[in-house]
This record gives structure tokens, sequence and C-alpha cells, in this order.
């Protein structure tokens, strides 16, 4: 059997159930050796570093000779 209600919610009840589904906005941190943005509890992927200790070594890009 199937889940018949025996009487209509109203519309706001309903409404205040939806109120939670919703997009949130992702929390951004500064690192604390460059100070670009990055997300928390991760390492910085621009230097490397994480609660001010290197984590692993950024390669530097060389321009290609002609």
């Amino acid at each position: 059997m199937g889940g018949v209600q025996k009487q209509r919610h109203t519309k706001g009840r309903r409404n205040k159930r939806r109120s939670q589904i919703k997009l949130l906005a992702t929390n951004l941190t500064n690192c604390a050796n460059c100070g670009r943005v990055i997300l928390p509890h991760r390492a910085c992927s621009f230097c490397g570093y994480y609660k001010g200790k290197e984590t692993f070594k950024i390669k530097i890009k060389t321009k290609k000779k002609r």
C-alpha cells in the first residue's frame, strides 16, 4: 500500500520545511604564507604550505625556448 495522506498540509507548513533546502556559500580562508584564498584545512596549492610548514614543493614552470 502507498502513503495516502489523511489531510493536506498547508502551504506555510510545506514552505517552512523547504526553507532549509538551499545552496550554501563555500567557506574560504587566506593562506598564512602567501595570503591567497584557499579552502580551509587544506595545503595551499600555490605555495605548498599548511599551518606555517611546507608540505610539498611547487615546481616552477619555465618558458619554452623557440
